[in-house]
Order: C-alpha cells, then structure tokens, then sequence
C-alpha cells in the first residue's frame, strides 16, 4: 500500500518540503499525519479524502458534479441515509453504488444491502459533499407532495385530541404535514416560514437568504388544523382567532434543539402564521464572524471597550441588528461585569447573562424594565430596541450614568440616528455626550463559492455614486451563475454590510446645533465612516458579493 505522503506528492498536491515540515510536526504532536496537513492549510479536506482513498484502492467522487442517479436515491429512506451518513449514487449490473464517509461502515453496508437486495459498491466521499448531497436530494418535498395529495382527496375535520400529539410522535396527517414543514425549513437554512390561507388554497413560503421562496400549496381545507396545530405547539389560544398572537415552541432537528417564535395575524381569509427560526448558533457568533473589515472593526473596537456610554445598532427588521448586539456582548462578557437585557421577545438563551423579557400585559415595558435594572447593579445593559420618548431619555441618562449601553434604533444610515433622538424630544447636549457609535447595517446574500463567474465591468455598470478612479480600467467583479449547491439561486449565505460613525467632537458639536442627518454624514465622512455603499462595493471587490445585491439592499 502506497504512503499517504507519496500519493499526495505524485498528485502534486505537496511539496517536497512542505511534506517534511508536517511530518516533523506530526511526529512532535502525535496527530496523523492528514489532520496535520490540513490544520496547518497544505491541502483541503477534499484533497486529504482522495489521497486516503487512492491509499486504500476505492473511487473518490466529488458529489457536487456528480450525476446522482434519483432512482437509486428512492430505494432508500432519507433516515437511514441521514443516520449513516451516506447517500445511494447509482445503480448497475445488479448493484447499488453508495458515496460514504466512512466506508468502512459495514453496519452501513448490511443495511443498504437488505434495505435494496442489491450488492453495495461504496464510493469515498467527503463528510460534508455527502451532507449537502443528502440535504438535496432526501428532501421532505416527495412526502409533502403525497401528504398533499392525501389530504385533498379526503374530508378533513379538525380533531384537537389528534393535534395536541408531541412533535413527530402523532401519525395524524396535519401533525406530520406541519412537522415536515418545519424540518424543511431549517434543513433549506430558512430564517422564516410564512403560511398564509388564500381564497382557493393554503400557500407555504420560506425565506431564504433574506428572500421568499414560494415553496408548497395545500387544500383551503386544512388551514384552520395546520393553525390550530401551531397554536397547541406554541401555548397559544386556539379559541381566539379575531386578534394577532405571538408564542414560542421548540423542535428537536437532528439533535439540534430549534427555537420557533410563532406570530399569527388575521386576514380575510384566514389566520396567517409567521414563524421566525431562531438557530441558537448565531447568538455565540464572535464579530470576526460577522464580515465586518478591518477599519470598521478598528473603529468599533475602541467604542465597545470603553466602560460607559451608548452604542446604537440601526437598520430594518431582519438586518442582523440582533445578531451584531449579542455578538459585541460575546465579546465583552466577562464573569467581574454584571450584564443585564431587556427584550421583547428574548430571542436567543445566552448562559451568564441576565435576560429579561418585556411583558407589556403585566405592566413591564421597556421603559420600566429598564428603570428598574439600573437599581440591579449592572454594568452594561442591552436593551432590545428604543421605541418611544421615555425609554430614550432613561437609557441616555444610564450611557451618562457609568453604564455602556447597547440598543437598536429604526433609521435607514448611521447618521439620522441623532437627528432621530433628537426628534423623540431628547435634549441635544444629552444626545450627542452620551452616544459613542452608530453602526448601520444591511444583510446582502452572499455569492456561492462554487458557480461565481468572473465578469468585467463596463464604465456604463459603475453607477455614478460609487467613487471610483474613471481613469482606471473597471474592475473585474463575480457575478451569480446558480448550482445545485445553491439550489441555483448563485447564492448561499448572506454577509452584513456596515456604516461605522464614531461620534467625536464635531458631530457632538452639529447634534447639539440640531444640524441635518446631510449635515451630519459629511461631517462623518470628512472624518472617515464608510457608507454602507462603499463598504457594500469593497465586498463586491473582494468577491464576497455581487453589483446587483449590494444595489438590491443598500441603495
């Protein structure tokens, strides 16, 4: 058998050299010598897989460019695949060849073969090329479509007893439609679902990457027992249908525990259902993660490290402004400060902080949940969003106070933040001492890494507010092409966008003059903020997204 090394050398993957260094390393650490390779960045995953394979004499595919064979993918339930982490590729000559991981998994092999009746031939693939195949193609759509199907063809009558069954234990045809919708979602990595009864038919939309997919249609005839099912998961009244509710519910998704935040809103043709993912991963994101450039980060930085005053988050609804806060509070929780925050709802569980939740019926409002946590001693305080006069003044009072406070405002760029204080009838003077940082951002999808296309720009495709050197021959950018990896959209992911406004001495000055936002972006600009569009064309320079996505989000 052929070293591991030696293949990788004649693949001309390695060099000589390069080869030598990892093994003395290897021999130092005591990990093999492929994890080596691939921590220090030598070769990828990929690479270390195929050479593993060559070693052992089997075929290695890459299953992004494979021709997956459907009918082979039938024989076989999604489960048992998910649970073996192995996907069936094609059939032949009375044998079923099946892309594994771990191909040495001859409990894997048994099941296949009794599963089929057919021999199995395993073929190495990587573990993630092997996921991302199950993801595409053992989708829920085929058992949706019947489901559909089933129901249409049958009188549905709403029966509570079945809808009160726990998540995936109850066979009732609407608790499994329901709960595959949910799976689905979160397998498509949507961030919302929305169901919403029209005249004829119940329609089902995820959105994706910041935008809705259509994705299923269902009888008229189970909309009010997929909302009544929704209502039981979430603790909701199912009895009153005439007013807007919000609740919560959990899902367990391969291991993972989901949180759901469930709104439904009457219409006329019925209740619509809004429910918002919340994937518990996000709330742990360091800022590196979040794209954020180095200048912008530098700037930051020096804001979120002082021990008092205010940091706003601005944007609309869904622009990430969440996941930047608890980010910055990941980033400076430490076990000898004291945080503390106010929300409504509390989207994200975070261990060792304290967590409030707004609960407007029982008379906590922000404004009151916030007076009363200054009297708990904290150190730094999020408060989920400032909505109104009273709320403003406490939290400027606490920035002044020896507090750092973190909040979100709704404005559309950094700047019209103070104006927009300014206008919740916040004196001036107190406005423009108090803030320390605006940050307004914008989420635009990010290009898949694997069908980007590299396309050169014309003069004429530079809009004129981007400030570029005319004299200068124009870039060469990525545009979207579409694969299967992104469901051919050409895009998988989404990146922030980010305007970074310091607030130093002459913008207090033209805060407290009650100057115009105008006034006060040419003052920042003059001192060196970014716009989210120069920020956005940075990103479209690098690869990261594309012209007509920065243009979509941040005109």
């Amino acid at each position: 058998m052929k070293q591991l090394g030696s293949i990788l050398l004649e693949d001309g993957v390695l060099t000589e050299e390069q080869l030598m260094d990892a093994i003395d390393e290897q021999t130092e650490s005591g990990a093999s010598l492929g994890r080596t390779l691939v921590e220090r960045g030598l070769i990828t995953e990929g690479q270390l897989v195929r050479a593993l394979a060559s070693q052992v004499g089997m075929e290695f595919v890459e299953l992004a460019e494979y021709p997956v064979d459907r009918a082979a993918v039938a024989l076989v339930p999604g489960a048992v695949c998910r649970r073996h982490n192995a996907l069936p590729i094609g059939l032949g000559d009375g044998a079923i060849r099946v892309a594994m991981s771990n191909p040495g998994n001859v409990v894997a092999v048994d099941d296949f073969r009794t599963i089929t009746g057919l021999q199995v031939v395993p073929v190495v693939a990587t573990h993630d090329d092997v996921l991302s195949a199950i993801d595409r193609y053992c989708r829920s759509d085929a058992e949706l479509g019947h489901l559909q199907e089933e129901l249409s063809e049958t009188e549905v009558s709403v029966d509570e007893d079945a809808l009160q069954g726990a998540v995936g234990e109850d066979d009732a045809p609407i608790v499994r439609f329901v709960n595959l919708l949910i799976s689905q979602a979160i397998q498509d990595r949507a961030s919302d679902i929305h169901i919403e009864p029209g005249e004829k038919e119940l329609r089902v939309r995820y959105r994706i990457d910041g935008v809705l997919h259509e994705m299923q249609h269902a009888p008229k005839a189970i909309a009010n027992g997929v909302t009544s099912r929704l209502k039981i998961m979430a603790d909701i009244d199912i009895a009153e249908r005439r007013k807007p509710q919000d609740g919560r519910l959990s899902v367990n998704h391969q291991g993972r525990k989901i949180d759901l935040r469930v709104a439904t809103l009457p219409t006329v043709w019925g209740e619509k259902v809004v429910m918002r993912i919340l994937d518990n991963s996000t709330a742990t994101l360091a800022l590196e993660d979040l794209g954020i450039r180095e200048k912008n980060y530098e700037a930051y930085s020096q804001t979120f490290t002082k021990p008092y005053g205010m940091i706003l988050v601005t944007g609309p609804t869904g622009s990430g402004k969440s996941t930047t806060l608890y980010a910055t509070l990941n980033q400076i929780t430490r076990p000898e400060i004291n945080v503390i925050t106010v929300e409504d709802p509390v989207e994200y569980r975070i261990p060792g902080i304290n967590q409030v939740q707004v609960n407007v019926k029982a008379g906590l409002t922000f404004a009151a949940a916030l007076r009363s946590i200054l009297r708990a001693d904290p150190d730094v305080v999020l408060l989920g969003e400032i909505r109104d006069h009273e709320t403003a003044q406490i939290a400027i009072e606490a920035a002044l106070t020896g507090h750092l406070v973190l909040s979100t405002l709704h404005t559309n760029d950094a700047p019209s933040a103070l104006t927009r204080l300014i206008e919740m009838d916040i004196e001036p003077f107190l406005v423009g001492s108090a803030i320390d940082a605006v940050v307004a951002q914008r989420l635009a999808r990010r290009l898949c890494s694997h069908c980007a296309v590299e396309h050169q720009l014309t003069r004429e495709e530079i809009p004129e507010s981007i400030e570029w050197d005319s004299s200068a021959e124009p870039p060469v950018v990525f545009r979207p092409e579409g694969c299967q990896r992104c469901s051919n959209t050409g895009y998988r992911g989404r990146v922030a966008l980010h305007e970074i406004m310091v607030v130093n001495e002459d913008i207090e000055r033209l805060a407290v003059a009650r100057a115009s936002s105008a006034e006060i972006a040419r003052a920042a600009k003059d001192n060196g903020m970014e716009t989210l569009l120069m920020d956005g064309w940075a990103k479209v320079l690098e690869g990261t997204t594309s012209v007509e996505e920065l243009f979509r989000v941040a005109k």
